[in-house]
């Protein structure tokens, strides 16, 4: 296997690291939980992990886009995951549009992967999948679907990811 099979996992904040700091705080963004979840699946699959930012993707910037997108054109692997907040990630996804000989994989978490009840889990286990198995292009994978990502949308009222016709 090439360094340009293994997955890197660029890590910019989101609900995916978030955490209380005490009874009466917000939510805030922690430090990244990523290592941990994929220790505890055993993943064997060569990776490495690298943080670019710890923001609420509400705050994310047209500047942190072409960012991201730098840190993806210098990365010299071809399967790239990045973790993001739900809310502006098919944003990021249409500044990743450039990359043809890439498999992108945007992912997230509804709620913060240090709760129980977290679909973190899952949904990285399904980007792990998607990194290794599909064609060049950029998804999204959330709510158990992998998803196109210029072809998909946040619907707050449902508290999923919806496919575009």
């Amino acid at each position: 296997m090439t360094s340009s099979d293994e997955i890197v996992i660029f890590t910019t904040g989101g609900t995916i690291d978030k955490a209380y700091f005490d009874a009466l705080s917000a939510y805030q963004i922690a430090d990244s939980m990523i290592p941990q979840l994929l220790e505890t699946a055993r993943v064997q699959y060569p990776h490495r992990i690298e943080q670019i930012f710890r923001k609420d993707s509400l705050e994310l910037t047209d500047a942190d886009r072409a960012e991201i997108a730098s840190f993806v054109a210098g990365s010299g692997s071809r399967r790239i995951i990045i973790t993001h907040g739900t809310d502006t990630m098919t944003e990021t996804a249409k500044s990743l549009a450039g990359f043809a000989d890439k498999v992108i994989v945007l992912v997230g978490a509804l709620a913060p992967a240090r709760f129980n009840e977290s679909d973190a889990a899952f949904n990285l286990g399904m980007a792990f999948a998607t990194a290794q198995s599909a064609p060049p292009g950029v998804y999204i994978t959330m709510n158990g679907t992998v998803f196109d990502a210029f072809k998909v949308i946040k619907d707050r009222g449902r508290g999923a990811f919806v496919a575009l016709n």
